[in-house]
This record gives C-alpha cells, sequence and structure tokens, in this order.
C-alpha cells in the first residue's frame, strides 16, 4: 500500500452506471456530490449510456487537471473505465464504488457495500497497485471466463440480479447444469501444455467471480501472475457438489479441477466456446493472454491489503 503524493488537482472524473445494481448509487448522486464539494473538489459526471463514450471524455480531457477518476458500478463498468484509461494512456489514480450485482473486483480490495465507506476510501490517499489482464487486445480486471456455464452471466435476468444480487447468479447456475456440454481445449504457457475437456474455466486477476467468493482465495492482485481454474468434464452427479464446494473454496484438492498460475497462456479449441471478460459477452477463440504489471492504483482502506 502506497501513499498519493500531494495532489492540487481540484477535479474528480465520476463515470457511472445509472442501471447497475438496485439503485443505490444514483439515489445519493447529489449527496456524493455534497461530500466531494465539501472537501474543494468538483465532480465531472459522466454517464454510461449512448453518446459521449468514457472513450471519447478521457481523450480530451487534461488530466493534470484532476485529482482521480471513480468507477461506479459493475465489474463491467470498471472493465469498460479501465479500458478507456488504458487506451488513452491515462494514469490517475482510481477508486471504485461497488453498485453493480456481484462486485468482485471491489470484493477484492475489500470496499465497502455502504456510501460514506466508499466515500471516504475515495477521498482519502491510500492507494494499491493492481495488474491488468489483457486477452485478444482487450483488457480485464477480474476476470475472463469460458465454458458452458458462461450462459448463466449473461441468460440472468437483470431485474432479478437487481433484486437478488448474486444469489440470482446461484439459482441460475443450478437451473444449466443439466444442459452443459465438455468442450476439448488446449493450454499453452511458457513452461507447460495442458489438453482437457472441460465445462467451464476461469483466467483470474482477482479471487472472486460470480460471487463464488472463494473461487480463486490465494490470488494477488499485483503479483503478475495470471491464476487459471478449469473444472473437467465430469458425471453431472458430481457438478452440483463441486459448484458447492467452490462457494466455500474446497475445490482445489478435487480430481475434476486443473489449477496454475502463469504470465501468458494460449487457449485453442475447435469448438465455438462461450467467453465473457468482467460479466461482458468476451472474446472469441483462440485467446492470447498477458499482463499489464501494476497498471492501475486503486484507492483502498488505509489498512487494507
Amino acid at each position: 500500500m502506497s501513499k498519493l503524493e500531494d495532489v492540487r488537482a481540484r477535479k474528480v472524473l465520476l463515470f457511472y452506471n445509472p442501471h447497475s445494481g438496485n439503485g443505490l448509487f444514483k439515489n445519493n448522486l447529489d449527496y456524493i456530490i455534497e461530500r466531494f464539494q465539501a472537501e474543494g473538489l468538483v465532480i465531472v459526471p459522466v454517464r454510461a449510456a449512448q453518446g459521449m463514450t468514457i472513450r471519447h471524455v478521457l481523450k480530451t480531457m487534461h488530466p493534470n487537471e484532476y485529482r482521480q477518476i471513480i468507477a461506479a458500478g459493475g465489474d463491467g463498468t470498471i472493465n469498460i473505465c479501465v479500458n478507456a484509461m488504458i487506451e488513452n494512456d491515462i494514469d490517475l489514480p482510481l477508486a471504485i464504488f461497488p453498485a453493480g450485482t456481484a462486485n468482485d473486483f471491489a470484493y477484492y480490495f475489500e470496499i465497502p457495500s455502504d456510501i460514506d465507506g466508499m466515500i471516504d476510501i475515495a477521498l482519502g490517499t491510500s492507494y494499491t497497485t493492481a495488474d491488468v489482464g489483457k486477452v485478444n487486445g482487450r483488457h480485464f480486471v477480474n476476470v475472463a471466463a469460458m465454458g458452458g456455464l458462461i450462459s448463466v452471466s449473461q441468460k440472468t435476468d437483470p431485474n432479478l440480479k437487481n433484486s437478488l444480487g448474486i444469489m440470482a447468479y446461484y439459482l441460475k447456475a443450478l437451473s444449466e447444469i443439466r444442459n452443459i456440454t465438455a468442450e476439448h481445449v488446449k493450454l499453452i504457457t511458457p513452461e507447460e501444455t495442458y489438453e482437457e475437456d472441460m465445462y467451464f474455466m476461469v483466467v483470474m486477476n482477482g479471487k472472486s467471480a460470480g460471487g463464488f467468493r472463494k473461487l480463486s482465495p490465494e490470488t494477488e492482485v499485483n503479483d503478475n501472475l495470471l491464476d487459471v481454474v478449469l473444472f473437467r468434464e465430469m458425471p453431472l452427479r458430481e457438478m452440483g457438489t463441486l459448484l458447492l464446494d467452490a462457494m466455500q473454496g474446497r475445490h482445489f484438492e478435487n480430481k475434476n479441477v486443473l489449477t496454475f498460475s502463469t504470465d501468458k497462456l494460449r487457449i485453442e479449441s475447435d469448438s465455438d466456446i462461450a467467453t465473457d471478460i468482467d460479466g461482458e459477452k468476451g472474446e472469441r477463440f483462440p485467446l492470447e493472454f498477458s499482463l499489464l504489471h501494476n497498471r492501475l492504483r486503486i484507492f483502498t482502506m488505509e489498512d487494507d491489503i
């Protein structure tokens, strides 16, 4: 954890998704502006919607006028913001206001769910660095996933997610188990090559995905490594038990799970496998993974990380 140097810039760019979560952020927007103005900071809001995009805003901004950027929404909103920052070579520190369903990236940094807690961290000076994953030219902050269960996130009703939160993912996953088919993949790293028939796999930069908080509990967000967790083909009667184990972080000793860490990875398959990047539709195979080490500075609590 590090401290921001004396920053005299008085603007704060706030990129927010009004449709994320249950409306907690949108309903407190005026209060957020009030808190920042009380500290002499001017909020510049950018709404995630059609029209002027965050990429255009960052392309035309003068970074030396800004203290920081805030991304308010779910993992997908943070992903859009970070991709725009990298595309435009913006290196401002980033504060996260978790306002989505799972908020997996914010979970890693133990960002609180109450508005005052979020604001207190954003107004502070403590930060930690974070790697950014890259797949086929597109960046991700938390996870790239692929396989039969990807449809869970992409098919889950937004209204159900807003009302039930991550429980909506669990319910959808249970309903989809019988429809999953295994896909053959080849995983190539600088150290080793694997060939597997898999139901599902994730390439992690964070610890959790889809609300599975202990999916990769040993992951460090700034260790210059990606952590791979692959669920092999197995009898369906074993899948339900494995999913429950994954919810509790007990899946690593299971014979049906392959795990390893690497800084580079290529995944090949003859099948058209569904993919997902930070909760949004992902890239097509083959997939080339790499990392940008310590590319982000994320605001954290004083004693965090």
